[in-house]
């Protein structure tokens, strides 16, 4: 039986191979109670609700935070995650990859994060009568924790044994492809831009099949070395 990762105290560094076995771990419990998830996408939302018992819903946070940026929120002792409305997929479909990113990212927060940020009890700050969140979840603030979130959501919703089965079935081929034979477009005058433009596109369909969006499935395959910006050097191979 698949044990908990011991995770280490507050303000420590956190590996990306800690982070994968904690968002394996997780879909291992899932596995054990309700059947292993052979298939994208991942039922993330499930996965909140189900197993870790945890509340999830649709809010203004931009308003109730003054931000316009939030994204999402997550309240550890209310076991509460809230995401903006902006996000909402019934009203904005095409924000169903990000949504269902930001419930994953939320969830590496209650995962790595819970025992580590207990409430500060001098506090007194409210909002709207509830308690101070533990995290506030902005697109431009970019903390340890946030990233270590990120990369939790990206292996949780994009687990690599399922990539890289996946991969292969749709490629035929288990093998990276590098985005140098990609067809670039040149809408842009940045180079960069144009390339990540190309990118997207490559990877939009896996990225549905999966649930996330394009970005996001770019960057797991990257991590992946799936897709790679540099041909491989052959010559003493």
């Amino acid at each position: 039986m698949a044990k908990r990762v011991a995770m280490p105290k507050r303000d420590t560094f956190l590996t990306d191979k800690r982070i994968e076995e904690e968002a394996a771990l997780l879909l291992a419990e899932w596995a054990q109670k309700h059947g292993e998830v052979n298939d994208p996408p991942v039922p993330i939302d499930e996965i909140i609700e189900l197993h870790l018992g945890l509340t999830y819903e649709i809010d203004d946070l931009r308003s109730r935070f003054h931000h316009d940026d939030v994204l999402g929120a997550i309240w550890f002792d209310d076991a509460t995650i809230r995401v903006d409305q902006s996000l909402d997929p019934h009203v904005h479909p095409r924000m169903l990859g990000r949504y269902r990113f930001t419930l994953a990212h939320e969830t590496g927060h209650w995962r790595m994060h819970r025992d580590r940020f207990r409430r500060d009890d001098t506090q007194s700050e409210m909002f709207d009568g509830e308690g101070k969140p533990s995290f506030i979840c902005r697109s431009s603030d970019r903390p340890p924790e946030e990233i270590q979130a990120d990369k939790f959501a990206g292996a949780v919703l994009m687990p690599r044994a399922m990539v890289y089965r996946v991969w292969e079935s749709w490629r035929g081929d288990a093998g990276p492809v590098c985005v140098l034979d990609l067809e670039i477009p040149d809408f842009d005058t940045d180079p960069k831009r144009n390339q990540t433009i190309a990118m997207e596109r490559f990877c939009k369909p896996l990225a549905d099949r999966f649930g996330v969006s394009a970005q996001a499935m770019c960057i797991r395959l990257e991590t992946l070395e799936l897709l790679v910006r540099e041909r491989p050097n052959l010559l003493f191979g």
